[in-house]
């Protein structure tokens, strides 16, 4: 199948850049994120690790450890965490010149066990506890005053998530903004990124409105269900029919993908998990930059699965991604070399050779 590849849908369709200062823009708060030291709840951690966590800035970093112009747009504050978090995404390779400093709001905070985000009501033994210290911080004064068009519009594309417009009023105002259909915009992408902890107050089914007015949607089957009352890819479509691409994701199974009025499903990786954060962000990441370089509709999918395999297999929000001419030999796999496929923790670390790939578990 050979994905649309019309200007208006990817301005400078391959690996050109069209005329944009940026491949990629990601827009949204990222935070700094203490993981413990030790498995367990966290009343009884005895001490943590610092890293860094946002689903924007997460796809910035891959995106820019994989070839790509990005850039990150935000709000820190003035305070030691906010300096660690723009010199981090900043070593990534990412842009960090239209992060904004807040000298009265801090650089929000959170802290999690190992596993997927969960908390409160959720949380379970085979759930993650998560506490968030977000509320007022510098990201959630976003508004369409602070963030200037030009520093928006300034790449190929706009990366939106669901987690800004749930910060604040004033952010809800910018992604509304933002998703607004008008000449001259970038290609917008939009990943529902569903946090219920957000949404307590707030009805999400405000982010159905905002995707319709979104080039690209990326959103999990199981978060529409909980967010939306969705049961299926189907169902999604048919609630979503403005995007010009909508994918989604159904966990281990794969994903499905409408684009260019076709329907196509494909299979996902057998992958050894060691922690399940970051691994929506990295599959946004693998499809961006596939769609970038102008590869058809199921090489993106399958390069989204590749890059998730990577965050799956390490424990922090970050994997790290294989080679571009790595991840290209394992998409380019056959069906059933594909289907046989199981990578596990580490896979990354050496480079594999084409000949090498086809191995059923390579470790």
């Amino acid at each position: 199948m050979t994905v649309p590849t019309s200007p208006r849908a990817w301005p400078g369709a391959a690996e050109d850049a069209g005329g944009a200062a940026f491949d990629v823009v990601c827009l949204g708060e990222s935070m700094v994120t203490f993981v413990p030291s030790v498995p367990g709840r966290l009343a009884d951690v005895p001490s943590f690790h610092r890293a860094i966590g946002g689903a924007e800035s997460n796809v910035a970093c891959t995106l820019a450890r994989t070839g790509h112009r990005a850039r990150w747009i935000s709000r820190v504050g003035a305070d030691g965490f906010g300096d660690h978090l723009v010199a981090t995404i900043a070593a990534a390779g990412v842009d960090v010149s239209a992060v904004q400093r807040d000298p009265h709001r801090p650089t929000g905070i959170y802290f999690r066990t190992a596993g997927e985000r969960a908390t409160g009501p959720e949380a379970g033994p085979e759930r993650a506890e998560v506490v968030y210290y977000r509320a007022g911080s510098a990201a959630s004064a976003l508004s369409p005053d602070l963030v200037a068009r030009a520093d928006a519009w300034s790449g190929r594309v706009l990366h939106l998530t669901g987690i800004t417009p749930a910060l604040s009023a004033d952010a809800m105002a910018l992604t509304r903004r933002l998703t607004r259909r008008e000449p001259g915009r970038p290609l917008v992408s939009f990943d529902v990124n569903h946090r219920p902890a957000l949404w307590r107050d707030a009805d999400p089914r405000v982010c159905v409105d905002l995707a319709r007015g979104c080039d690209l949607v990326f959103v999990g089957e199981d978060e529409a269900q909980a967010a939306w009352g969705l049961p299926d890819a189907d169902a999604i479509r048919a609630a979503l029919p403005e995007p010009e691409t909508l994918v989604v994701k159904q966990g281990a199974a794969g994903a499905t993908v409408f684009s260019g009025g076709e329907r196509l499903r494909v299979p996902g990786l057998a992958v050894d998990v060691v922690a399940h954060v970051g691994a929506g962000d990295a599959f946004a990441a693998g499809y961006l930059s596939a769609a970038l370089r102008g590869l058809p509709v199921r090489d993106r999918v399958r390069h989204g699965h590749v890059l998730a395999a990577a965050a799956l297999t390490e424990p922090g929000d970050l994997g790290t991604p294989p080679s571009r001419a790595h991840a290209d030999a394992l998409v380019a796999l056959d069906d059933a070399a594909w289907g046989r496929l199981r990578l596990g923790a580490g896979w990354t670390a050496a480079d594999q050779q084409t000949a090498g790939v086809g191995e059923e578990e390579p470790r």
